[in-house]
């Protein structure tokens, strides 16, 4: 049986999106690979960086795309067929400014629900049948369009709390690991309660 397990998180490469919110995948794995070891390398062949780790005996790929989030599933479709990840073995996390900031939601499937990057995987991996972890950052302020909130860059509060956020996500990732989809979801899901409580009210 092939215990190989995907992991991406999907952002836009590059110094002018760092720290931005449609970049919070991007964080979320470099969260990941510090905590389980893992050193970077930039991979042409899936046009990412990668990540290899081993984390209770199962490996572990860490992907960011490097292909911009529109073209998000050339990488991961790349990386499945290279290493035959089974579907039921990837996650994909993203940002979502749908939910409140700092709450997490994992599903095992659903729509894209307007993410160009879901949308992108969803057509390379030609199912919506994949597990995805959206990281809420938040409704755009009243008069802020949508892309420029979730290209806008991360306030000194919403840095602050993004610790809190990514040792969350890596708690999930880890129960998804050990105990599977269902429990991780019952564990996780739902609105963090920060303990510094710096959140901008203009965010939530």
């Amino acid at each position: 049986m092939n215990e190989a397990h995907l992991i991406v998180g999907l952002g836009n490469p590059g110094a002018k999106y760092e720290g931005t919110r449609h970049n919070v995948g991007f964080l979320a794995l470099n969260r990941l690979a510090d905590k389980w070891g893992g050193t970077w390398s930039e991979e042409k062949k899936f046009k990412a960086r990668m990540s290899r780790v081993l984390v209770d005996g199962k490996i572990i790929h860490l992907c960011q795309p490097q292909t911009y989030m529109n073209l998000s599933g050339e990488s991961v479709s790349a990386v499945c067929n290279y290493y035959r990840i089974a579907t039921q073995q990837i996650l994909v996390i993203v940002d979502d400014a749908e939910l409140a900031l700092g709450q997490l939601r994992m599903r095992i499937s659903g729509s894209s629900g307007g993410h160009n990057g879901l949308g992108s995987v969803e057509q390379h991996l030609a199912t919506p049948n994949y597990l995805r972890l959206r990281i809420g950052v938040g409704k755009p302020r009243q008069g802020v369009e949508l892309a420029g909130h979730v290209l806008g860059k991360l306030s000194p509060a919403e840095l602050l709390n993004a610790t809190h956020v990514l040792d969350l996500v890596l708690l999930q990732c880890e129960c998804w690991l050990r105990h599977g989809a269902t429990q991780a979801m019952n564990e996780f899901n739902g609105k963090l309660d920060f303990p510094d409580k710096t959140i901008d009210k203009d965010t939530e």
